[in-house]
């Protein structure tokens, strides 16, 4: 691997920004689609996975990841792309599973 040259670090900084706050946006507004029951939201989630795809992919330019090096970048990104989804269900199977219900005392009713 090379190393990164000085005049790149201000757009890997750029990018390593861009990964943070588009990857928060995709999960936030998966989850506020998916708790709001608003599909309308799911448009601007791909957006912003589509950002974070960019935004990783020019990280992986800046820093000269290829050959063996591309492999972790595709599945962090395929991964990132199902976890919001793996998580909701998660989530929903937990919550539809619920407490057993605590049947009062007899003895202190």
């Amino acid at each position: 691997m090379e190393p990164v040259a000085l005049d790149q670090l201000l757009t890997a900084f750029a990018a390593g920004a861009a990964v943070i706050l588009s990857g928060a946006a995709y999960a936030l507004l998966f989850a506020w689609s998916r708790l709001r029951h608003r599909p309308g939201l799911m448009a601007p989630a791909y957006v912003a996975y589509g950002c974070l795809v960019a935004a990783v992919l020019t990280l992986a330019k800046v820093f000269h990841m290829s050959g063996f090096w591309a492999a972790p970048v595709v599945v962090m990104l395929a991964g990132y792309l199902v976890a919001p989804r793996i998580i909701w269900r998660l989530t929903v199977a937990i919550e539809s599973g619920g407490e057993p219900k605590h049947e009062p005392d007899s003895q202190h009713v």
